[in-house]
């Protein structure tokens, strides 16, 4: 019979706001995301947010929360003043850290670009842009609403707003070439942003790129876009902290990286998801997932669709699945602060990832090999449970 957790402390606890409305929905994307109507219904999903909030409150009651972000969608489609009267209700309801990172997703365009310093006003104090390319070809490709030129400007605007921003880039891409992924790089290297996430295109199902797959790159020219990324990011100062994510120094993001340290996250919003620990127990829930459904049953006070909770056989992998991404590892006590279970429940399958050079650990620190990091998968898997 599987050990029962038992934690002594709970871990970080972050705020995630699900915004689910885009422009025009991406050929690539597999994330809850709807097209926007004419009018967005901005004030009822706001108050469908606040009593989302306000019902899980005896979840988190008394802990205070490290940062925020908006994902979705394009939360930047909302006004100013909506992402305003957000953050003023989770100020009013919970207790939010002094200096919390505060993160807006947001896609380049002249209408939302102008927007920022509002955004800013609003209490956003980082900036995560999807630029994915700066080639306006590899832009129509992806079924991306900006350009070329929407894209730089949308970077200098909010340069001129945020001290710390992020830019999304996608490589293997439609077409792509090696030199082309370069470029791309090369653009966005000339802003020398805080934080840069560079994603594999990937083919998830239920998309329209899954049912009919565009001419990609092959995966020995995608390695070597990944190689060169990874290469030229270190020689300009970058750390390549997490499998996707690069940082200039002291500007990892702190809301992911409590993510991959297997700390927990409230998730309000239109099928918005929840980590959340008790000194007994691990939950995860998920909110209502379309918009019509979560904000009529959000309003009533029923936002979760469902809830589980994690069985302790399966802690281990989830740990793993998310500390493991991080290329620096994890200190190894870490575990247990954060999965209540001693670290030898894992001593078999830690040894064989030991064995096959995936991993390297001590009594002080877990870090994957560059093997391992390069065959993650096969590295998670060990950790499967049986």
């Amino acid at each position: 019979m599987p050990m029962e957790p038992a934690l002594t402390a709970l871990p970080p606890l972050s705020l995630y706001i699900h915004i689910p409305w885009c422009v025009k929905k991406c050929p690539y994307c597999d994330f809850n995301s709807h097209n926007a109507a004419d009018e967005l219904p901005e004030q009822r999903y706001v108050d469908a947010l606040e009593r989302d909030l306000e019902s899980a409150l005896p979840m988190i009651w008394g802990r205070s929360i490290q940062s925020i972000f908006f994902g979705g969608g394009t939360p930047s489609l909302f006004s100013a003043a909506a992402i305003d009267r957000i953050l003023a209700v989770v100020r009013s309801l919970v207790r939010l850290e002094f200096f919390a990172e505060v993160t807006l997703e947001a896609n380049p365009g002249t209408v939302e670009a102008v927007r920022f310093a509002e955004f800013k006003s609003a209490g956003i104090n980082r900036l995560s842009l999807g630029i994915q390319s700066f080639d306006a070809r590899h832009l129509q490709a992806l079924g991306r609403i900006h350009d070329d030129r929407e894209a730089h400007a949308a970077i200098a605007i909010a340069a001129g707003n945020f001290d710390n921003y992020n830019l999304d880039l996608m490589y293997a891409l439609p077409g792509q070439t090696l030199a082309g992924a370069q470029a791309d790089l090369t653009t966005a290297l000339g802003y020398r942003p805080p934080h840069l996430s560079c994603y594999h295109l990937t083919l998830e199902p239920n998309t329209p790129f899954y049912s009919r797959p565009p001419d990609l790159p092959d995966d020995d020219l995608s390695a070597d876009m990944q190689v060169m990324i990874e290469d030229r990011l270190d020689d300009a100062g970058y750390l390549h902290y997490e499998t996707s994510a690069f940082a200039q120094p002291r500007r990892e993001a702190r809301h992911n990286l409590n993510y991959w340290q297997f700390g927990d996250y409230l998730g309000i919003g239109a099928g918005a998801h929840s980590k959340l620990s008790f000194h007994d127990r691990i939950l995860r829930q998920m909110r209502h997932k379309h918009p019509r459904a979560y904000m009529e049953q959000a309003l009533a006070g029923h936002p979760v669709q469902t809830e589980n909770r994690v069985a302790p056989a399966a802690l281990g992998f989830e740990f793993m699945m998310n500390a493991l991404r991080l290329n620096q590892g994890f200190p190894t006590a870490l575990f247990t602060d954060r999965t209540g279970l001693p670290v030898t429940v894992l001593q078999n399958q830690l040894q064989l990832a030991e064995e096959r050079g995936l991993l390297q650990r001590d009594h002080l620190r877990m870090v994957p090999t560059p093997l391992g990091r390069r065959f993650l998968n096969d590295l998670l898997e060990l950790f499967l449970p049986a």
